[in-house]
């Protein structure tokens, strides 16, 4: 039989020409469960139309829920040939968008509603899904070898600290101080380890301990060459300021363990963390000015390094003398206005 012969026998039988709403929506159906960031929990496909939903075992999706109704709501074909959400009725109600609706609820693949406690979403199967992700996990650098390197470095920089703030020869530091970087990594490495667990669902220790040995390895790096840099040509300022590139460090030491654990949302924390660099930056300031009256760190620098390190030149006595007056009368000036 053709295509025209059906549409009129149709039409003499009093049934519409068109196919009905139910033919023009594609199935099978697929019921979504969503967590409250948006990621989904469970999946159910339902084949076809209607689909009933609710505690009730006779249910074509089963919604697990003491504040949902043995039958909550029915998704059905509307007129329009799009899917309709109808309220059974139910106590608690059906929610979108934190209002209750009245009556139906036109749904995409977009909509999310709340029955009770559960969040739902319900797609067809011809709904689009968004392209591949490109797999920034890097997933060469977990277990034991970046666990183990994070340790290494972790260690080594502490055992430099001690080396260059050991005055009495004391054998004992170089026990403790690698000791206290590698307790303090593996601490702090747990703690994101079970934040990559329960966001991430691996949990990732080696490359967190990665990440604390090299970011413990650059605040020792970045402090020890500013104290060279500085003594080496007179640049106070970089002592004087070390503290922010301690900030900058930790900041970006910070974002690496958060795009571990959440890799999708690395502009967000690009940002978060550079914010977060910012506002620690101006409270060490305030603090500063708050305690000394001034916004550096120190006063003057305080390294002391081999004589064959310096490269700028010598300094006259007279010359000294000069900034040491001056300094002195700068320091009278400050405690006569203070009395």
């Amino acid at each position: 039989m053709s295509e025209s012969t059906s549409e009129t026998i149709n039409a003499s039988m009093g049934e519409p020409a068109s196919a009905p709403a139910t033919a023009r929506l594609r199935g099978p159906w697929t019921v979504e469960t969503l967590a409250r960031n948006g990621e989904v929990l469970h999946r159910q496909r339902v084949a076809a139309l209607p689909i009933r939903m609710g505690r009730a075992y006779d249910n074509d999706f089963i919604v697990d829920d003491d504040y949902a109704a043995s039958h909550h709501a029915v998704v059905e074909a509307g007129p329009d040939g799009k899917l309709r959400l109808r309220d059974l009725g139910s106590r608690n109600g059906i929610v979108h968008k934190g209002r209750r609706i009245k009556d139906q609820l036109a749904l995409d693949g977009g909509t999310v509603v709340r029955m009770g406690h559960t969040t739902l979403r319900i797609r067809g199967a011809g709904h689009p899904v968004p392209p591949e992700l490109v797999d920034r996990t890097m997933h060469g650098w977990e277990g034991m070898l970046p666990g183990g390197a994070g340790i290494v470095l972790a260690v080594l920089a502490a055992l430099l600290v001690a080396w260059l703030t050991d005055s009495s020869n004391d054998l004992e530091r170089y026990a403790q101080f690698p000791a206290a970087a590698a307790g303090i990594g593996l601490a702090w490495s747990g703690l994101w380890a079970f934040g990559n667990r329960l966001f991430g669902r691996r949990a990732r220790l080696g490359r967190h301990l990665f990440i604390f040995g090299c970011a413990l390895a650059a605040l020792v790096g970045v402090r020890l060459l500013a104290s060279v840099v500085a003594y080496a040509w007179s640049i106070e300022w970089l002592t004087a300021y070390a503290s922010h590139a301690a900030v900058i460090t930790a900041a970006v030491a910070v974002y690496f363990h958060l795009a571990t654990v959440t890799p999708q949302f690395r502009r967000r924390l690009r940002l978060a963390c550079a914010l977060l660099a910012v506002l620690s930056s101006i409270l060490i300031l305030a603090g500063n000015m708050q305690r000394h009256g001034r916004t550096a760190d120190e006063l003057y620098m305080p390294v002391l390094l081999p004589p064959e390190l310096r490269a700028s030149p010598d300094v006259p006595v007279a010359d000294y003398i000069d900034q040491v007056g001056a300094m002195k009368k700068e320091i009278d000036e400050e405690r006569g206005g203070t009395n």
